[in-house]
């Protein structure tokens, strides 16, 4: 009854033997692709990102996450910094809130 919607030329070109290699190439292909654009520059953001946090030091101006813009008056062992947002306020961040260094300080000599 339902013959003369599949014909038997479409179905055997659907069985022919194919190449399980090239079945697979269109889906590596995205796949290198968005390593290449996706993925990999997002792993470099995320360590130049953690270098500058590490790199943060006393005297350091910062934004963080929220949007505070202070300046580093002590930097904590366990990933706590004491940040002066005004004359005599100073608030506890996390390193890992910063969203940016906005003036380094020169090191001592």
């Amino acid at each position: 009854m339902l013959d003369f919607i599949v014909t038997p030329a479409y179905a055997q070109a659907a069985g022919a033997g194919t190449n399980p290699i090239m079945q697979f190439a269109p889906l590596i292909a995205i796949f290198a692709i968005m390593y290449f654009l996706m993925i990999r520059p997002q792993q470099k953001k995320a360590k130049e990102h953690k270098a500058m946090i590490e790199a943060v030091r006393r005297g350091d101006q910062v934004v963080t996450a929220g949007g505070l813009i202070g300046k580093v008056s002590k930097v904590k062992e366990d990933g706590e910094l004491e940040v002066e947002i005004a004359e005599g306020i100073k608030v506890r961040v996390l390193k890992g809130t910063l969203a940016n260094v906005i003036s380094k300080t020169e090191p001592a000599a």
